[in-house]
C-alpha cells in the first residue's frame, strides 16, 4: 500500500498544473489540425483561378486557329440612325445606333449603340462628348467587344458657296487584350445644289487616324455623298466610302452608307 505524506493542497495544485498542460497541448493540436484542414480546403481554390485563365486562353487560341482567316478587303453596307433631343438652344442629348453588314454584304459584322451630348459654343464651334458600345464579328467564330469614350471638337463655317468643317476627335478604346487611344481628323466640304427644285447638299470628306498604340497614322477614309433634308425633323445621307488600313482585318473597305438624322 502506498502512503502519501504530502498534504492535500499541494497534491491538488500539482494535479491542476498537469491538467492545464494537457489541456493546452490538446488545444494546440486541435488548432494545428484546423489550420492544416484550412490549407487543404483553400489550396485548390487558390489554384482554380489561374487554371481557369490558362484554360480559357488555350480555348480562345484553339478557336482562333480553327477559324478561317479574315480577308484584308471587304465590301460592306453601313446603316446609321442618329437622334438629337434639344435640351436648350445650345445643348442636345444624342442617341445613335449603327448596323454594319459585311463579308460582301452577307453577314452582320458590327453593331454599335451610344449616347452623348452636343454643346454649341457660338456660331462655329461644337463640342461633342460621348460613349459607344461596340460588338464586332469580323470573321467566323471571331467576336470583339469594345467600350469607347470619345470627345470631338468641330469647327464649321461658310466659305463662299461652300461650307467647310473640320472635326478633331479623340477616343479611348477599352477592349481585350489591349486598350488604346486614337486621334481622328476629318475635313469636309459641302455644296448646296437644287436640281429640278429638290434641295440637296453634296459633300466630300477625308479622315485620317493616328493610333498611339502603334505610334503611327494607321487609317484613311475618303467619302463622297449627297444629303437631303426632308423637313426639320429628318435628314438623310447616302454616300460611298473607301477605307485603307494595312493593320486591321479587314482593313481595306468599300462601303455604301445610309444615315438617318432625326431631330426631336
Amino acid at each position: 500500500m502506498c502512503v502519501i505524506d504530502a498534504p492535500y493542497p499541494i497534491i491538488l495544485k500539482q494535479l491542476a498544473k498537469r491538467l492545464g498542460r494537457d489541456l493546452r497541448k490538446a488545444g494546440e493540436l486541435q488548432f494545428l489540425m484546423r489550420i492544416r484542414a484550412l490549407k487543404i480546403r483553400t489550396f485548390p481554390r487558390l489554384w482554380a483561378l489561374p487554371l481557369m485563365v490558362l484554360f480559357t486562353s488555350w480555348l480562345n487560341c484553339a478557336l482562333a486557329q480553327g477559324a478561317p482567316p479574315v480577308p484584308e478587303e471587304d465590301t460592306q453596307m453601313w446603316h446609321d440612325v442618329q437622334a438629337a433631343v434639344a435640351l436648350s438652344k445650345e445643348v442636345d442629348f444624342n442617341l445613335f445606333g449603327t448596323v454594319r453588314i459585311g463579308r460582301d454584304m452577307t453577314h452582320l459584322v458590327d453593331r454599335r449603340a451610344g449616347v452623348g451630348f452636343t454643346f454649341r459654343l457660338g456660331k462655329y464651334l461644337t463640342l461633342t462628348p460621348g460613349y459607344v458600345n461596340i460588338v464586332m464579328r469580323p470573321g467566323e467564330r471571331r467576336k470583339i467587344n469594345e467600350n469607347r469614350l470619345n470627345f470631338a471638337a468641330s469647327v464649321r463655317f461658310p466659305a463662299g458657296k461652300f461650307t467647310i468643317s473640320d472635326r478633331n476627335l479623340f477616343e479611348r478604346r477599352m477592349r481585350f487584350p489591349l486598350n488604346s487611344t486614337r486621334y481622328r481628323n476629318r475635313f469636309q466640304i459641302e455644296h448646296d445644289v437644287k436640281p429640278n427644285g429638290v434641295q440637296l447638299t453634296l459633300f466630300v470628306s477625308d479622315e485620317v487616324f493616328y493610333d498611339w498604340s502603334a505610334d503611327d497614322w494607321v487609317r484613311n477614309r475618303f467619302s463622297a455623298g449627297v444629303s437631303r433634308r426632308f423637313n426639320k425633323h429628318l435628314t438623310t445621307d447616302i454616300y460611298y466610302m473607301r477605307q485603307n488600313d494595312g493593320r486591321s482585318r479587314p482593313g481595306d473597305l468599300h462601303v455604301i452608307g445610309l444615315t438617318y438624322r432625326l431631330r426631336l
